[in-house]
């Protein structure tokens, strides 16, 4: 691991450039992070990656944020965690708070070719990440077999409460069938290296599972529309598993079944929020700027936005230093070297579906998809020109009537 730190503001910096141009979900999102921090700024390791992103799968929340959180407190602990967040999320809550106000209402179809072409480069980036997690993370028989058999259950039965349970399974099996040593070099992640100490994260987990418990209790007593509002999000986040569109549901029963949104004006949100970068959590800013409570506009973006990420947060500051102790443990690395594997077939499945079916619609997405894979593995193209470039393409062939 590079353990040098770095500037919040060029943390921010980076994020921002990747909360502009990461699209495709979460599981993009995971390749467009991969890109940056493992191959080309040499932050982590693959496993070391793909240990954060395991930690992350097991926490409720947006997977991709907390993984980009995650990133932040390894290279300038609290503030690196917020210039992360700030410049991922910032883009697509500006997009939609905008779109709230109509403002982003006038484009229309002209901009389904470039959505288009980001759908399939979003391929081309989850590809990549698992050509590249693979080669270093499934290299043995049994790692192979683990990442199998989790794209063929999650193939044969999608969902969230698969993915963990092919997580768990994959950890078990790597336990026992697993032979891996204790490696002391400067590649391992560490308490110090994360500058959060043990101490410091059961306070984290405490502090969310105390606003978990009391915000209802506020709310009620209170009578406050804003303490209301924030108690929806905050359990919105601290709930769903999964992250992505795993939200979607929990967001509806929250705000249209309450009142505080129409049925239309939701569904519209949510597809806007298709079609910008960044999180799709983000979505909570266009419903904090457009529900009808007397905390909307502004106010009410920047509280939703706030509650349903503040979770991800806590939980994510609260589980790392449990990460570096059980990196500590060979027996705990053989099972972590079962989880990573896992993590590469959950990638796997995500490409195989929804991702292609849903970018790949015939041989000129087909065509475009494999350049842009060549330019990322071949020419080591950064992401956001492979990005920029297909979505231009995008707009010339794969728009209505092209």
């Amino acid at each position: 691991m590079n353990v040098t730190t770095e500037k919040p503001w060029r943390i921010f910096l980076i994020f921002l450039r990747l909360g502009l141009t990461s699209f495709g979900g979460p599981v993009a999102h995971l390749g467009y992070f991969r890109t940056e921090f493992v191959d080309r700024r040499k932050w982590l390791s693959d496993k070391e990656y793909g240990d954060l992103v395991a930690l992350c799968h097991f926490l409720p929340g947006p997977a991709s944020s907390q993984v980009g959180l995650a990133i932040g407190i390894l290279k300038a602990r609290y503030k690196g965690a917020f210039a992360a967040w700030f410049g991922f999320t910032m883009p697509s809550a500006l997009m939609l708070i905008l779109f709230s106000f109509g403002v982003a209402g006038t484009f229309g179809e002209a901009m389904s070719g470039a959505i288009a072409g980001l759908k399939v480069v979003a391929v081309a980036i989850v590809a990549h990440a698992v050509w590249g997690m693979a080669r270093t993370l499934c290299r043995g028989v049994i790692e192979i077999a683990l990442a199998m058999s989790s794209v063929c259950a999650l193939l044969l039965f999608p969902g969230v409460l698969t993915q963990l349970i092919a997580i768990l399974v994959a950890g078990v099996g790597g336990y026992f069938l697993i032979k891996r040593n204790i490696q002391g070099n400067d590649d391992e992640m560490s308490c110090s290296s994360f500058g959060v100490s043990s101490r410091a994260g059961v306070l984290w987990l405490a502090v969310f599972a105390i606003l978990l418990l009391l915000l209802p209790i506020a709310s009620y007593l209170s009578q406050s529309a804003a303490i209301s509002l924030f108690d929806d999000f905050y359990r919105v986040g601290s709930l769903v598993f999964g992250g992505g569109h795993v939200v979607l549901p929990l967001l509806e029963a929250e705000v249209v079944d309450t009142g505080l949104l129409s049925e239309s004006a939701f569904l519209t949100g949510y597809g806007a929020t298709q079609a910008v970068p960044g999180p799709l959590f983000t979505f909570a800013a266009y419903l904090g700027a457009l529900n009808t409570s007397p905390i909307s506009g502004i106010v009410g973006a920047v509280v939703c936005l706030i509650a349903i990420f503040l979770p991800a947060f806590l939980l994510v500051a609260g589980s790392l230093p449990f990460l570096s102790h059980i990196r500590q443990s060979a027996k705990m690395q053989s099972a972590l070297a079962g989880v990573n594997a896992s993590v590469v077939g959950i990638l796997t499945a995500a490409l195989v579906d929804p991702l292609w079916p849903t970018a790949i619609l015939g041989l000129t997405e087909f065509t475009l998809a494999l350049l842009a894979f060549l330019a990322l593995l071949v020419l080591r193209a950064p992401s956001w020109l492979v990005v920029l470039a297909c979505s231009t393409v995008g707009m010339f062939l794969l728009g209505v009537g092209g």
